[in-house]
């Protein structure tokens, strides 16, 4: 089979001349590491997200460490965290010391219930562990229960941290999608909605988190990396704050993150058009009661095209339907194999895949269907064409 031609990949990152001269542009000039480049991506970001501050780092996990670790946290502290995410999430606050308490989903959504996140509140503070924070995940794009969860955050005093790797650009009432908490954080990896390969940004409107931000990402130097090597005074002079880390963003990957900045909303009205089309052929279709489709909204990112299978009604299993497909050259994935579920989780904290129904429900059922800006009408018949045929085939 050709890859090229027969099988549609589950994503593709979208460069061109721009980027690849962008980058031969950071070679030529002989800096490489944090500079320039690096600072200009930062102030163009938080132009266009609208955020005080914005720190470049060289991964959203690295980001999202950054912003606990910023937030204070350590051995022992709780912060409640969505078991249907990717392990990130969760074991940032490990690194931390911490212990991340789970929480299942909202009824009909892929995002954190609030409900249940009240009820795991409530029941940390009545064992005398007062919890610290909530991390709640922009799920595929979508915003769907945030007002919710921040109104829980302020209610108890907790910080709110928004893991918006899928969140990109997602404009809401209130704002854009990441910049509606303590802090937020994007990830540039390479089927994000925009790319630097590898890559995050943290935003914050504090000012105490991006000083701390700042110096943790590079070994807990109190000057920039940049300034060390062009200030006029002694370049070898500076101190160290705390023991950081080494989670800076290189000027290589800042570079192709500002051309692929100017090119976010054509990607993100491409995505629009191959959500709309996805969902007027399935919709449409004489196996539309064989799957659940999303719910168009106008505040989501569609970093992913996620379908529930309705096995019940079906022949299929889920992962007989993803080999399937892949067999037929369409590829798929699945978000999420909730966290509770992985042996780490499972062994430390004592839970049971039935502790979490909803969650466990979902991932039964759930994927993902390719998507990304690249991919044509015509690839998108073929992949409605082969899941309504696979559907039909195993139809009860």
């Amino acid at each position: 089979m050709n890859l090229s031609t027969d099988t549609i990949p589950f994503a593709r990152p979208c460069l061109g001349p721009e980027e690849e001269e962008a980058v031969l542009r950071v070679m030529r000039s002989g800096w490489l590491t944090t500079g320039a480049e690096a600072l200009a991506f930062e102030k163009e970001f938080a132009l266009y997200t609208g955020a005080p501050h914005a720190l470049a780092v060289n991964s959203a996990t690295a980001g999202l460490h950054l912003a606990v670790e910023a937030l204070g946290i350590g051995p022992g502290d709780t912060v409640l965290v969505p078991t249907f995410t990717f392990t990130s999430t969760a074991e940032v606050v490990r690194y931390c010391g911490g212990d991340p308490v789970f929480v299942d989903l909202a009824p009909g959504s892929f995002n954190m219930d609030p409900a249940d996140c009240e009820k795991k509140i409530l029941a940390l503070k009545a064992s005398g562990r007062e919890p610290k924070g909530i991390i709640t995940v922009h799920i595929a794009g979508d915003t769907d229960n945030f007002i919710r969860i921040r109104e829980l955050s302020l209610k108890y005093g907790l910080f709110l941290v928004e893991d918006a790797a899928h969140a990109f650009p997602v404009e809401t009432a209130d704002g854009m999608a990441g910049t509606l908490s303590d802090a937020g954080v994007y990830s540039f990896y390479a089927n994000k909605t925009i790319t630097t390969g590898e890559g995050g940004m943290i935003v914050t409107s504090r000012e105490d988190l991006k000083e701390r931000i700042s110096a943790m990402r590079l070994h807990g130097i109190n000057r920039a990396v940049w300034n060390r090597y062009t200030d006029s005074s002694a370049s070898w002079e500076y101190d160290i704050v705390a023991p950081g880390f080494k989670y800076n963003m290189s000027d290589m990957a800042a570079a192709v993150g500002r051309v692929q900045l100017k090119r976010a909303a054509e990607f993100l009205e491409k995505r629009i058009e191959a959500v709309r089309l996805y969902l007027e052929i399935l919709g449409g279709s004489s196996v539309s009661e064989l799957l659940e489709l999303p719910r168009w909204k106008e505040d989501h990112s569609w970093h992913l095209f996620m379908i529930r299978l309705s096995t019940e009604k079906l022949t299929i299993s889920r992962n007989g339907f993803i080999d399937v497909l892949k067999e037929r050259g369409i590829g798929t994935s699945v978000h999420y194999k909730p966290l509770h579920m992985m042996s780490y989780y499972a062994e430390h904290y004592a839970l049971a895949p039935e502790d979490f129904p909803a969650a466990m429900d979902c991932y039964s059922r759930v994927l993902s269907l390719p998507l990304f800006p690249g991919l044509t009408e015509q690839q998108i018949r073929r992949i409605c064409t082969v899941v309504e045929e696979v559907l039909e085939k195993h139809r009860k």
